[in-house]
C-alpha cells in the first residue's frame, strides 16, 4: 500500500508526525478530478491551458473493476532470491506495478485485471515484501541492504528478464514512486513513462530533519534496529486492528478497508524476516529524496495525489508539479494515501490515458 500497510504500519507515524483529523465518506460519487497540466490534453479528457486548473471528466465514475481478465501468480529468481510476481493481459503496452512500504503487489488487485484488458500489466513483491523473499539485514555484507539502489535495481532486472519489452511504464504508489523514479534514473532505457500516486515525501530523511533534532532520530532508530524493542514494537503494530485502524487513518473512505484488505496486508508481514524488513526501513533515513530523483528523469512524468492524505500532505506534493519532466499534476478528489485501492475508477483510466498518450500509434495496415 504505502507508507503503511502490513508491518510497515507504524512507519507513517515516524514520518508524518503532525496531528490530522480523518474523516469517512460513504459517498461514491466523486468529484471531478483537477488538473495542473503543462502539456497536451490527455486524449482530449483533459483541456486545460499552460499551469491552469480544470476539470477531468471521463466518466470514471461509471468505470467497473469487474473484468474477465484473469491475474496470473509466477515467481522469478532474482539474484538466489525468490520473487513473486502477478499478471495480467497478454497485448499492448507493458506496465509494472510497484507497491508501498509494506504492502505487496495485492495491493493492485482492483487494477491488474481491468488494464489488464489493453495492457501487459505485472505487478511485483520488492525483495523484503509480500511473499518474496525476506533476506535478514544482518546476515548481509553491508549496511543497508533495502534501499531505493537494491529495489531499483530488482525492477530494471524484471523488467529486462520477464517483461522483455522495449520500454514500460511504472506505475507507483507512495515509497514504489522512489523505486520507480530510481530504475528511471539508473537505466533510461527502461522506462518511457512513470505514473506517481501519492509519492512519500521521505519527511524523516535526514536532510529534512533540524540538525538539533537529527541526534535523537538516529538515536531512536538504533534503538529500534539494535534492541529488543524494535522486534516488541513490531508485535504492535502487526496485529489485525493495528492494520485495520492505519489503514483507517491513511483511506479517506473507510468502509473500503475490508476483512480481505487486512489480510492481504498482514499475513505476508507474519512471515519469518518480515519484522527485520520493517526495521531496517524505518531506520533509513539516507538514500534519494523525490525532489533529488525528479531532475534525473529523462521519461515524462505524472503525478496524481489524494487530496486526503494524512500522511503526505497534498501541500507538499503540489511542488512536484514544478518539475520539467512532470507533465501533470492531477487532484484525485476525496481519495487518502492508496488511490489504486481506494478509488481505482480514478486511477485505472488515469494510466490508461497516459499511457496511450506515450504510446506510438500502429501503423495503418
Amino acid at each position: 500500500m504505502a507508507t503503511c500497510a502490513c508491518s510497515t504500519m507504524a512507519v507513517s507515524k515516524f514520518d508524518f508526525p503532525t496531528p490530522f483529523s480523518h474523516r469517512i465518506t460513504h459517498n461514491n460519487k466523486q468529484p471531478p478530478l483537477l488538473l495542473l497540466s503543462k502539456r497536451p490534453s490527455i486524449l482530449g479528457l483533459i483541456h486545460s491551458n499552460h499551469n491552469t486548473l480544470s476539470v477531468f471528466n471521463s466518466r470514471v465514475d461509471n468505470f467497473s473493476v469487474e473484468t474477465q481478465t484473469q491475474i496470473k501468480t509466477s515467481t522469478w529468481k532474482w539474484r538466489g532470491y525468490s520473487i513473486r510476481y502477478q499478471y495480467s493481459g497478454t497485448s499492448g503496452p507493458a506496465l509494472v506495478l510497484v507497491h508501498g512500504f509494506g504492502a505487496n503487489s495485492d495491493h493492485w488487485r482492483k487494477n491488474l485485471p481491468v488494464l489488464g484488458e489493453s495492457h501487459r500489466v505485472y505487478a511485483i513483491d520488492l525483495i523484503g515484501y509480500g511473499y518474496s523473499d525476506k533476506p535478514k539485514p544482518q546476515d548481509l555484507e553491508q549496511d543497508y541492504f533495502y534501499t531505493f539502489e537494491t529495489w531499483g535495481s530488482q525492477l530494471n532486472d524484471f523488467c529486462m528478464e520477464i517483461v522483455k519489452d522495449e520500454q514500460v511504464f511504472f506505475v507507483c504508489n507512495s515509497i514504489g514512486g522512489l523505486v520507480g523514479l530510481q530504475a528511471a534514473v539508473m537505466d533510461p532505457s527502461i522506462c518511457k513513462g512513470i505514473i506517481l500516486l501519492n509519492i512519500s515525501l521521505r519527511m524523516l530523511h535526514v536532510k529534512k530533519q533540524p540538525w538539533f533534532g537529527r541526534p535523537l532520530i538516529k538515536s531512536f532508530q538504533s534503538l529500534l534496529r539494535n534492541t529488543v524493542v524494535g522486534k516488541y514494537f513490531f508485535k504492535i503494530v502487526a496485529t489485525p486492528d493495528s492494520v485495520r485502524n492505519i489503514l483507517c487513518q491513511c483511506y479517506y473512505d473507510t468502509s473500503k478497508v475490508t476483512d480481505e484488505l487486512v489480510k492481504l496486508i498482514l499475513e505476508p508481514g507474519l512471515d519469518p524476516g518480515a519484522a527485520d524488513v520493517f526495521l531496517e526501513f524505518i531506520c533509513y533515513s539516507d538514500g534519494p529524496l523525490p525532489e533529488e530523483l525528479l531532475p534525473l528523469v529523462k521519461c515524462p512524468v505524472l503525478v496524481a495525489w489524494g487530496d486526503k492524505d494524512p500522511w503526505e500532505p497534498i501541500e507538499l506534493g503540489r511542488a512536484y508539479g514544478l518539475f520539467d519532466s512532470v507533465e501533470d499534476f492531477v487532484v484525485l478528489p476525496n481519495v487518502g494515501h492508496c488511490p489504486q485501492d481506494e478509488a481505482p475508477q480514478l486511477v485505472n483510466p488515469l494510466v490508461a490515458s497516459f499511457v496511450a498518450r506515450h504510446t506510438p500509434s500502429s501503423p495503418a495496415s
